[in-house]
């Protein structure tokens, strides 16, 4: 992380949400290897199918309540919102540990992820109000992607420590107190109520980062990459429980150890990326992590295959690491391609339709990483995610264009656009009108322009 990220750690307000964020997400963390193993707990070898439908309603959950929250967001006050979604989740991890079937966790999960699907798009369009700079606020979405990636390394490492004194159950305590410290530093930051956007339906402004989505090149091929992600990503969140425990003999310490090669591998790519994509921009990294994350699954294709050898072990955990490095190179980047994809306003609706739709894929994904995992085997499994892995890649390749420059020469006609658009334009014909600036989808622009030579 370079000093200009430090420097934002002066700033009170932000520094109170990136330790609120910081706080919820190793809670998150620490509940990511509790549920697992309690899965295991209750279903033993059928523990994939049970996490696989675990994260499906989870998924559910996030592409169905995350638009919806955001259309009712700006017309509620963001902190008290903010405040009661993080303790509503604290309550639902405190029953947890109390479940003895398999349904009850299905329930649980389902009322803990609609909380967190209206959570975190709202949390997300707060830090452009609060560090209005684009510098700033650009440095803040790379220091929030670290600090993802460093929970993904750290926590598992933490459970495993935890694991060695204590019972999984208690893991489910520290995700709460995760929440609720989450929740009261939420509450000592001045969050200012979102600015209305000028779309009065709820319907409306639940569509606005969709359309943005559908009618920007750059953004149908991050969602190309969404499906890379969440086809690699299944294999460690679904299926390194059975996988560890049951083809490597692992314990369940060595289960978090796994899990902290994967946040490792991830932490390393976020760590190296700050500087080389101010010379590089985001799609030749983001493709890059692509080709690692296929590298990554086709290596985890090939171990699932081999027979029993002392070498499994130091595999497994080279292979989990590249799959995280892959993810890294994918997600780091991802914010700045929202940002430079969308005008200030529309940027809360965006980052709703980004959130819905990346969890849209592993909707997709999930299911198959549990279910065909555990009716068939690993290799026939991951083999399916590898196709569809191919696909999303082939997706970001063709809908991305190369150069994808921000500044664009188009071309409007009168008859359908604000005036003061365009004083600054030359005419060339009849009610039309050229010039170049910065583009992105909105009221003026409805439609992405074919490139004028």
């Amino acid at each position: 992380m370079d000093a200009a990220v430090w420097e934002l750690f002066g700033h009170r307000d932000y520094r109170h949400l990136f330790t609120a964020q910081l706080s919820a997400l190793f809670g998150t963390g620490l509940t990511t290897v509790a549920l697992g193993l309690l899965a295991y707990e209750l279903a033993g070898t059928g523990a994939g199918a049970v996490l696989g439908a675990a994260l499906t309603i989870k998924m559910v959950t996030y592409v169905t309540v995350a638009p919806v929250a955001a259309g009712y967001a700006g017309r509620v006050p963001r902190r008290l919102l903010l405040v009661t979604l993080d303790l509503a989740r604290a309550l639902v991890v405190l029953a947890l540990p109390f479940v003895d079937q398999v349904w009850q966790i299905y329930l649980l999960i389902a009322v803990l992820q609609s909380a967190s699907a209206a959570f975190t798009p709202t949390f997300q369009a707060v830090l452009p109000d609060i560090l209005p700079a684009e510098g700033d606020y650009t440095r803040a979405l790379s220091a929030a992607q670290l600090a993802s990636t460093m929970e993904t390394l750290l926590s598992p490492m933490l459970a495993a420590m935890l694991l060695s004194v204590i019972s999984f159950h208690w893991l489910f305590t520290g995700t709460a107190i995760g929440f609720v410290a989450s929740a009261a530093l939420v509450v000592t930051t001045r969050i200012p109520d979102a600015i209305r956007s000028p779309l009065t339906g709820v319907c409306d402004r639940t569509a606005a980062g969709m359309r943005i989505f559908a009618a920007t090149p750059r953004l149908r091929g991050l969602m190309g990459l969404n499906l890379v992600v969440a086809a690699v990503g299944s294999v460690v969140m679904v299926n390194t429980v059975n996988f560890v425990r049951d083809a490597l003999g692992g314990s369940q310490a060595e289960v978090a150890v796994v899990l902290a090669a994967n946040g490792f591998g991830t932490m390393a790519a976020a760590l190296a990326l700050p500087r080389i994509l101010d010379r590089t921009g985001e799609r030749p990294i983001m493709t890059l992590g692509a080709t690692v994350s296929g590298t990554g699954l086709i290596s985890a294709i090939a171990l699932s295959s081999a027979g029993d050898s002392g070498w499994r072990w130091p595999i497994a955990l080279t292979v989990w690491a590249v799959i995280g490095a892959g993810a890294g190179l994918i997600l780091t980047p991802a914010g700045r391609v929202l940002r430079r994809s969308s005008r200030p306003p529309d940027r809360p609706a965006l980052f709703a339709a980004q959130f819905s739709l990346s969890h849209l894929c592993w909707l997709i994904a999930y299911p198959i990483a549990g279910w065909l995992a555990t009716t068939t085997n690993f290799t026939t499994a991951w083999l399916v995610l590898a196709a569809l892995a191919a696909i999303g890649a082939a997706t970001a390749a063709r809908c991305w264009p190369r150069p994808d420059p921000d500044a664009l020469e188009h071309t409007h006609h009168g008859d359908e656009i604000d005036p003061a658009h365009v004083h600054d334009a030359h005419p060339v014909g009849a009610g039309r009108y050229r010039h170049t600036h910065m583009f992105v989808i909105d009221d003026n622009h409805r439609r992405w322009p074919i490139t004028v030579s």
